[in-house]
């Protein structure tokens, strides 16, 4: 039997919460919420009043609940990049320790990505990396792979836009090949364009359907190689998944398992 709520009132609100996030944008009628969350149509629309008071809820014009904007806000913030670090931590922890290579969190700003967070292997890896260092995407896995999901998620980039993150580093042309290569593999990847003997495959982690961080593996070139550089990737897909926070998703997972 389920231990009952030290406040009933703030439950009830919660589980009025739980059950627009349910509903979804089309949200639902006074009746069919009473009857979800277990409550007369009175008391929930008591409740329904005081959430949309402080905007966890509204109500549209033919009179169906649905979330508010200060609830979607707070999921956005939860998962904001200031949070990401912390939260992706223990994925990254378990997948450094998986493969025994070097793993970076990365974030686009701009046209460079930002590493937010690394974990290191026992072995040492010769690399020079550091949060809060910036990398132009156009020549990193993780920029790559951020590029790629942002494309599968709106639209391919233009040649002004290739351009733009290209300007300076590499070729638009070259850009473009490395995102259809990440497209039809399922990640991206990068051979010794940022540093001698070091390669990297990254994947994007998504929140609906967009970039909002993505996971690399450095190591040697030697041992990013072959076979050995798409198990890798597998590697990631099969130990992150399980320890993302809810609503993070990776890119690729088909492809990389097919």
């Amino acid at each position: 039997m389920a231990e009952a709520s030290p406040i009933g009132s703030v439950d009830k609100a919660l589980t009025t919460l739980d059950a627009l996030a349910r509903a979804g944008a089309a949200g639902a009628p006074l009746a069919a919420l009473a009857a979800e969350v277990g409550v007369n149509k009175t008391t929930l629309h008591r409740t329904l009043a005081a959430l949309r008071h402080r905007g966890y809820a509204e109500q549209a014009p033919d009179g169906r609940y649905r979330l508010g904007a200060a609830a979607v806000a707070l999921g956005a913030t939860y998962l904001h990049e200031e949070n990401l670090p912390e939260l992706l931590h223990p994925a990254l922890a378990a997948l450094c320790t998986e493969v025994g290579e070097l793993v970076h969190l990365g974030a686009l700003a701009g046209r460079d990505i930002v590493y937010l967070d690394k974990v290191e292997p026992q072995r040492a890896v010769r690399v020079w990396s550091a949060v809060g260092r910036r990398r132009p995407a156009a020549t990193t896995a993780l920029g790559r792979a951020w590029l790629a999901a942002l494309e599968s998620a709106t639209a391919p980039l233009d040649e002004a836009e290739l351009a733009r993150y290209a300007d300076g580093v590499t070729s638009p042309a070259r850009l473009r090949r490395s995102l259809d290569v990440a497209h039809a593999q399922g990640y991206a990847e990068e051979d010794e364009e940022n540093e001698a003997g070091i390669a990297c495959v990254a994947v994007a982690v998504l929140r609906a359907g967009r970039p909002v961080a993505a996971v690399s593996i450095t190591a040697p070139a030697e041992r990013l190689a072959g076979d050995d550089r798409r198990a890798r990737a597998a590697a990631l897909h099969a130990t992150m998944p399980a320890l993302l926070p809810p609503g993070l998703t990776l890119a690729g997972r088909e492809k990389v398992s097919a």
